[in-house]
């Protein structure tokens, strides 16, 4: 379920905090990697709407999703990073959650988890100093 978003990601990049001495003061190795995920042309409605439900932490108000890297002093692995990690979040996101399947217990299961319950809690009050 490989989609390319090529065409529609942009980045920015800026300076980035952190070691890297005077290199950080000189070069713009933090990148930030927008996608506009109101007016993709890639994504369904339905797919949009998914997205902003379960990355609505990540998208702001104009709808626009944005992932920021500065793991990297380099500007290019910064931005190789900032693309997976935008390629898992979609991926995931747009995962549909499994369906829980509830199971159903056999009797002899309760009763034995009851009388272990029993057992512990007698365990419990014989630690309990007698009463006057």
């Amino acid at each position: 379920m490989f989609m390319d978003f090529g065409s529609e990601i942009k980045y920015k990049t800026s300076r980035s905090t952190g070691p890297g001495g005077q290199n950080v003061n000189k070069v713009n190795t933090k990148v930030e990697l927008r996608f506009d995920v109101v007016n993709s042309d890639l994504l369904s409605c339905e797919e949009k709407e998914l997205l902003h439900r379960k990355l609505k932490n990540k998208i702001t108000i104009d709808g626009i999703l944005i992932i920021v890297s500065q793991q990297s002093r380099s500007q290019l692995k910064n931005k190789k990073i900032a693309a997976e990690k935008f390629y898992q979040l979609i991926e995931n996101a747009l995962t549909p959650d499994a369906k829980r399947i509830p199971i159903h217990l056999p009797a002899s299961q309760r009763i034995k988890r009851l009388e272990q319950k029993r057992k512990h809690a007698e365990k419990k009050d014989f630690r309990k100093p007698p009463e006057i």
